[in-house]
């Protein structure tokens, strides 16, 4: 799998994991989604995106 699917496999899971928790915990979890999505967003415009660097940095030590 690309590092870019393994990107969209984790927002993804972050998005409804947020919705989860803000459902049935706390509201206020529903900033992490707020999070991830600007995240997205600025990562589109800029490039820079945590998570890839992550993945990249992990199967560089594979």
């Amino acid at each position: 799998m690309s590092v870019e699917g393994k990107v969209r496999i984790v927002a993804g899971l972050m998005v409804l994991i947020s919705f989860t928790l803000g459902r049935f915990v706390n509201p206020a979890w529903l900033w992490l989604a707020v999070f991830v999505g600007f995240n997205l967003i600025q990562s589109a415009f800029t490039g820079f995106c945590p998570a890839e660097r992550f993945f990249r940095a992990l199967s560089k030590e594979n």
